[in-house]
Formats: structure tokens, sequence, C-alpha cells
């Protein structure tokens, strides 16, 4: 009887098995049903080539593995590679890794929030392959002003970024940003080491920029300045 019912799972069609293998959210569970044989294997390929999504968020991953699953999500959009204490730990060398997947020119969300692991070199190899890029969540690494000139070079349909906690980005690596990302609509600057003339000079030149956190910035003093 085992082996009759190993018959009859191996008869279901590639399509099937891809579109149950994309309600499947564990990496590691994937891995184990690739294994199963080599049509299971194409399934799962197949499945993760469907994929609009993905999160690492949460899961133990490393720069090898996580390129492997992305660089078979063709259709991707949403990338999550959080870090969490136990979840992914993305290097610079993994950053180096995804810039080559071909989904990259097609994602319009990247998150790389509190990946310490990664500097300006890797965040300026990927970014500058994102060029569709419209949301972008850097808050909590240690990048600089290096890696926003490259978003300004290279994201031209930015629409928000959070750069919470990036206490080495500074007043010029803003204005750089907020000066050619034209359709930026919010930024959040939670504990950047900048004047309050720094955002002042945001809403001059962007004067429907929300930014955030709320309140950080009295939008009604700045409307009674002058504009040169």
């Amino acid at each position: 009887m085992e082996v009759e019912k190993e018959g009859e799972i191996d008869l279901l069609p590639i399509d099937l098995l891809a579109h149950i293998f994309t309600l499947i959210t564990c990496f590691k569970d994937l891995a184990q049903a690739s294994s199963v044989s080599r049509k299971w294997r194409q399934g799962v390929k197949e499945s993760l080539a469907r994929r609009d999504k993905l999160s690492f968020s949460g899961w133990k991953m490393d720069d090898d593995s996580t390129t492997r699953v992305v660089c078979l999500a063709f259709s991707l959009k949403e990338l999550d590679i959080s870090r969490s204490r136990w979840g992914c730990q993305i290097t610079d060398q993994g950053l180096y890794q995804l810039a080559t997947a071909k989904c990259i020119s097609n994602l319009s969300s990247i998150s790389l929030w509190g990946s310490t692991g990664i500097t300006d070199r890797g965040v300026i190899q990927l970014i500058s392959r994102a060029t569709s890029l419209q949301h972008l969540n850097i808050g909590g690494t240690f990048i600089t002003d290096t890696s926003l000139f490259a978003v300004a070079d290279s994201c031209q349909e930015l629409k928000t970024i959070v750069l919470w906690g990036c206490r080495h980005v500074t007043e010029e690596g803003l204005l750089v940003l907020v000066n050619k990302c034209r359709k930026l609509e919010s930024i959040n600057v939670w504990g950047l080491r900048v004047p309050l003339d720094c955002f002042v000079g945001l809403l001059t030149i962007s004067p429907a920029l929300q930014i955030r956190p709320k309140g950080m910035v009295n939008v009604e003093r700045i409307s009674m300045w002058p504009v040169f």
C-alpha cells in the first residue's frame, strides 16, 4: 500500500505541485520537499518562480541559501531580508550575490532592516540594479551618505525610505536624496544626528514630504519661513 500511495503522489502534475508548494512558507520544508524526487524538485522551483513576495525575517538563512532562493524567484516584487535574533544574517557578500538575480531590477520593495553585517559596499552593489524600487527600509544599519548617493542616482521611482537609527547619515546625504528622488513621499529619520535646519531644507525642496515620526518638525512654523 505504501508503494502505491507514493506512485499516486508522483502522478500529480507539476502545476498542481507548484501551487501546493506556494502555500508553504517554511524554507526548510521546501528544501526537504525538493529532495523527495526530481519532479518535486521541479515543483519547488516553479513555486518559487511564481512568488511575488519573499520574507526571510525570522528564518535562519545565510548569504548562499538566501541567494539560491531569490535567484529562483523570477516574479519577485517584494524582498524582506530583515535581521532578527535568530533570523537571516546577510552580509556584503550576500548583497553582491543577490545583485546578480534576474528579479532585482523589477523589485518594488526591499527591506534590509537591522542588517548590521552590511556596509555601503554591499548596499551600493544591490541598489545600483534595483532601478524599479519604490520602498526601501535600511533602518538599523551602519550605512552612510555613500549609500544614499547610490539610492539617489539609481532609484528615481522611490516613494518611501526608512533610515531609522542610521546614525552615520548626515545632512548632505539627506539633501541629495530628496533633491534627486522627486517622487519621494515619506522618510523616517528617527535617531539621525542631524540639525532641525536639515529638515527645514528637505521641506523647502519637497513641501509635501512626510518626515516621520510625526511631530519631529513643526510644519506651521516652517511654512512661515521665507524661501529664496
